[in-house]
């Protein structure tokens, strides 16, 4: 999106999040929130907001640009007491998945959702067939000219990164065996995109 502070593969799906949250969204939880760039945007989208991220650096960074209608908690997802169980209705969860184990990840970010709200992942995997490799090639030219058109690649100092350990293929399998009726498309950047809702 224009205006942003920063530009990188992640915010990049920042539009595709957005547009995938309900009409009507009342509560919306940003998993992995990171310094809250998304949270904000999603904060015109829903009545209110959370983002939680386990990182304090990252929380501090959020809490320094929050809007009225966005509570920003130091809180690991998987912790149950943290979040509750059923209460939103949009969890967006942009490249957290893969900081911990898919199955056990997806398993609490669905008990997280109200029942009629949706989730969406935006996530990561590894190349693993020859045409792995071919389509995550056709992303070098795009990544290399929205970087120009952007202003390059970063994000706040100290965001933690972890590597994957699902190839894309295993992604797709998952989500349609944990995920039934979800939606899974593979991206031009890098990511991929899971869209499910909850009934």
């Amino acid at each position: 999106m224009t205006g942003d502070p920063y530009w990188n593969h992640n915010v990049h799906y920042h539009r595709a999040v957005l547009a995938a949250v309900p009409d009507g969204c009342r509560t919306a939880l940003d998993v992995g929130c990171g310094d809250g760039l998304l949270a904000r945007k999603l904060a015109t989208k829903a009545e209110t907001v959370t983002g939680v991220d386990r990182s304090p650096e990252m929380i501090r960074l959020a809490r320094a640009q929050r809007p009225r209608n966005v509570t920003f908690l130091e809180a690991d997802y998987l912790d149950e007491a943290a979040l509750g169980a059923g209460v939103h209705d949009f969890v967006s969860a942009v490249a957290i998945v893969h900081h911990t184990g898919f199955e056990d990840a997806v398993d609490r970010l669905t008990r997280l959702v109200a029942p009629g709200g949706r989730l969406m992942i935006v996530g990561l995997a590894d190349n693993h067939t020859l045409m792995d490799w071919l389509i995550s090639g056709c992303g070098l030219p795009a990544s290399r000219l929205y970087s120009m058109l952007r202003g390059g690649k970063g994000g706040p100092a100290g965001m933690p990164v972890e590597d994957c350990d699902m190839h894309w293929g295993e992604v797709r399998d998952a989500a349609r065996r944990l995920l039934p009726g979800s939606h899974y498309r593979r991206r031009l950047l890098w990511r991929y995109t899971l869209v499910w809702d909850k009934t």
